[in-house]
């Protein structure tokens, strides 16, 4: 068993111009806990600083991405805060959490979304809730034939996963039912609505997701770095920010009712229905990273 003093991160050079990192927590189906969290982010860190680095590929061991947030782990920081100036992170109940969650997951999220450099997310197996704030924020997906999407949250009592881009990721529509019923969108859906670039073969992912890599840092690397500013402010002209600023307000309104009602930050009789779903797409090896 790790400590979280332990390394859930590992970085790679596959070839030249490409940084690869990948989730190493194959074990717990590469759930986060803050550590893995911060980890990431200094791997990103790094690759965002080096010049010698065109393209970041995000990349997971194990048959799943990622199966969220790991709800055995203590939401306590790890480090100091990178993407806020928050500091009430020891206030009780519903403030201190907040301001857990403004730095740790809104705020990492939007750290690595405008990281000034192309990236890839090489998805495979389950992506749940808190998974898709990984994938979310990378600006291109290739994902396996078995990869599948999935935010069952809404059983927990709060609206979805703290990145609340589910409208311009899949429409506003499909983000209603996949939020009203806890379902999971496939990987060929998922391209078919435009939330994932490619769809290969198990088999091919690495491959494929490494080609796509190359043939983007043929290009020069300002230019590339200004194509993507400015498809996130074309994003942002159409409201992404307040969006998510808004759902992530409504997200910790759930949270502090749960905290009234049960003295837990979720519905605790969301936990076996949620656990239902996501063990028919496949069983999980732990029961504890649900989201």
């Amino acid at each position: 068993m790790r400590t979280e003093s332990e390394s859930y991160i590992r970085s790679e050079r596959p070839a030249p111009g490409i940084h690869r990192i990948v989730l190493a927590r194959a074990e717990k189906r590469n759930a986060q806990n803050p550590t893995l969290l911060y980890q990431l982010d200094a791997a990103l860190t790094v690759a965002a600083t080096d010049q010698e680095v065109k393209v970041v590929v995000l990349a997971a061991d194990g048959p799943d991405f990622s199966s969220g947030h790991d709800l055995s782990a203590p939401f306590a920081m790890p480090c100091a805060p990178v993407a806020t100036l928050e500091g009430a992170f020891d206030a009780p109940a519903a403030e201190g959490h907040f301001a857990f969650e403004c730095e740790a997951f809104l705020g990492l999220c939007r750290r690595w979304r405008e990281l000034p450099k192309p990236t890839i997310a090489q998805v495979q197996g389950r992506v749940i809730a808190g998974g898709l704030m990984l994938v979310w924020p990378m600006d291109l997906v290739v994902a396996a034939t078995d990869a599948t999407f999935a935010d069952p949250v809404a059983a927990f009592g709060t609206n979805g996963a703290e990145y609340f881009a589910h409208a311009y990721e899949i429409g506003a529509r499909r983000a209603k039912e996949i939020l009203f019923t806890g379902d999971a969108i496939g990987a060929e859906e998922a391209r078919a609505i435009g939330m994932v670039n490619q769809v290969v073969e198990p088999d091919r992912l690495e491959r494929a997701t490494l080609e796509l890599a190359i043939r983007i840092a043929e290009r020069p690397a300002f230019g590339l770095r200004l194509a993507k500013a400015s498809v996130n402010r074309s994003q942002d002209a159409q409201g992404l920010q307040q969006a998510l600023d808004t759902a992530f307000a409504l997200h910790n309104l759930g949270h502090a009712n749960n905290l009234a009602r049960f003295g837990a930050l979720i519905d605790p009789s969301g936990v076996e229905l949620v656990r239902s779903r996501t063990s028919r797409q496949r069983s999980p090896s732990s029961t504890d990273d649900l989201g």
